[in-house]
């Protein structure tokens, strides 16, 4: 017996607007889930089936502290600094503490959460 990853959940501020900027990054789908004012959930569907959805519900608290749990994402070329531009074109931001000689990334989404370009 075993269980499968089936969403990888977050809190964020603005649902919709994580929702539609993590369907750009990884071409999946932006899909309402539930409107009830103040607690509005979206979530991406991935491109692939068997993959997790991100899910993305609104919550009053705001992000603190660098997540303990972040998502690392590939370009589907070789070519990562066209990747990088267009997530920041996205709204991005690139972390201004770069880890030396590791070949990846640290970027943040528009809400802060952190996430690699590996």
């Amino acid at each position: 017996m075993h269980s499968t990853i089936h969403n990888i959940t977050f809190d964020c501020a603005d649902a919709r607007a994580q929702a539609v900027f993590w369907a750009a990054v990884t071409g999946g789908t932006a899909r309402e889930r539930d409107a009830t004012p103040g607690h509005v959930e979206y979530v991406v569907m991935p491109l692939s089936d068997g993959m997790p959805r991100l899910y993305f519900q609104t919550v009053e608290e705001q992000k603190r502290v660098k997540n303990r749990v972040h998502l690392d994402v590939s370009p589907d070329s070789d070519d990562k600094q066209a990747e990088l531009a267009r997530l920041v074109g996205l709204g991005a931001i690139v972390a201004a503490d770069q880890p030396p000689d590791v070949g990846w990334i640290v970027m943040a989404d528009p809400e802060g959460n952190e996430f690699c370009l590996d």
